[in-house]
């Protein structure tokens, strides 16, 4: 493009010089004289003398005046040319002396035609003036076109690119054109820009992976660290002598304390839980009396059979959940628990019946809230976490966790998916 512009500007400067140097020899043809016909003219009228008349010049090209001494006009060839001496001076016309028998009888004047050969000469020259003041133009507008195309649109481009950068938007991409001068670093600029998704989001699944992992096992350690707390203030209250009873005290207030830490840490990573993986296989019933079992360590849960059937679940998280639940009943209630399991519409729907005060009908759409805590937990340790957690795990598995108050206490339902029906 850079090329073509330039060779058009040649071209219109070549132009112009031709058309100039045209004019100027057109404007030296037209000021050449015809000495031998001037000389013939000066003769003619000089033998004529006294009796001159228009059909003696027929053969001069010339428009002439002829006057005497005295400046009066002899002859003219036509009414608009100079008729005396100074008329002649002004307009730059030629004066001949007229000699007859060696005195000098009158002047002729030849009109040179200087005024129109000007007045035609300056049209020409506007107009030559005009048209190259026009190709000028144009090309200075196709070249501002040019570099607006070439250099200020694709820097535009790149400006834009650098504040999107600039904010971590990189599923940006930057257009590509090789057809300007920045068309490589364009090119480098948006291998950039992938580069940096690139790291993005490996930093991104590195920080997922130690979130998850900080997590899950903030929250695993929490089941153990309960049953041993549990278990601690059985032995306490069979415990022989203050010795037995000391260490048992401090066996159980160290326990609290990391129950307290890996709480803290459990916080810290709250906001990634929503990443926590499920790993859904078919289990046998029959697992669920022993996830049961492993969490009566207060020897409170009786239990009704479990109908024979395959379910789709993850034996750790349903394990967490189950825990989450009972905890929450001894927690809360203090009483002994009943569960009991039936068959309903594609799920194994497992009952766990306290008998406790239950939880207030307003606050039952709360309770799977993230930290909330209902009115009744108030002077109870906890982070309101464990019912948003439960219900989540049991979704990624295609189940749900339901709340409600029964006749006699509180009520929690496990939504378990049979295998091949959900």
């Amino acid at each position: 493009m850079l090329k073509k512009l330039l060779l058009a500007l040649l071209l219109v400067i070549v132009s112009a010089s031709t058309a100039y140097l045209l004019l100027m020899v057109n404007m030296k043809n037209g000021l050449s004289t015809d000495r031998v016909a001037i000389n013939t003219l000066v003769k003619v009228t000089e033998l004529n003398w006294g009796s001159i008349q228009g059909k003696l010049f027929d053969d001069i090209p010339y428009d002439f005046a002829i006057i005497d001494t005295s400046e009066t006009l002899v002859y003219q060839t036509k009414n608009d040319i100079s008729v005396t001496e100074n008329e002649a001076i002004n307009h730059r016309d030629t004066l001949i002396d007229i000699v007859v028998q060696g005195q000098t009888v009158g002047k002729v004047i030849i009109n040179n035609g200087y005024d129109a050969l000007f007045s035609r000469m300056q049209l020409q020259f506007s107009f030559i003036f005009a048209a190259s003041l026009l190709l000028l133009a144009c090309l200075c507008l196709a070249y501002i076109l040019y570099l607006n195309r070439m250099i200020f649109r694709p820097f535009s481009k790149m400006q834009r690119f650098a504040k999107h950068i600039a904010k971590g938007e990189l599923d940006i991409p930057l257009e590509m054109d090789r057809n300007h001068m920045f068309g490589a670093f364009t090119e480098s600029f948006d291998m950039m820009r992938d580069e940096l998704a690139a790291a993005r989001h490996s930093e991104y699944l590195a920080n997922k992976s130690k979130k998850e992992l900080v997590a899950s096992l903030s929250h695993d350690i929490k089941t153990p660290v309960s049953s041993i707390k549990a278990v601690t203030e059985l032995m306490l209250l069979s415990a022989s002598n203050d010795k037995i009873s000391r260490q048992l005290n401090t066996l159980y207030a160290k326990a609290d304390q990391i129950d307290h830490l890996v709480t803290d840490m459990f916080h810290a990573t709250m906001e990634e839980l929503n990443e926590l993986q499920v790993n859904v296989t078919e289990e046998h019933s029959h697992l669920l009396g022993e996830l049961i079992n492993n969490a009566n360590y207060y020897g409170q849960i009786t239990m009704a059979p479990v109908p024979d059937c395959v379910i789709t679940a993850d034996s750790l998280r349903l394990q967490q959940i189950i825990d989450n639940v009972v905890n929450n009943s001894y927690k809360y209630a203090a009483t002994a628990i009943e569960v009991a399991c039936v068959i309903i519409e594609g799920f194994l729907e497992v009952q766990f019946m306290d008998f406790g005060p239950g939880v207030p009908e307003e606050e039952l759409p709360l309770l799977f809230n993230k930290f909330y805590r209902g009115s009744r937990a108030v002077n109870q340790n906890g982070s309101g976490l464990g019912l948003y957690i439960s219900r989540y795990l049991l979704r990624k598995m295609h189940g749900d966790i339901i709340c409600s108050n029964h006749q006699n206490g509180f009520m929690v339902k496990l939504l378990i998916p049979l295998a091949g029906k959900n």
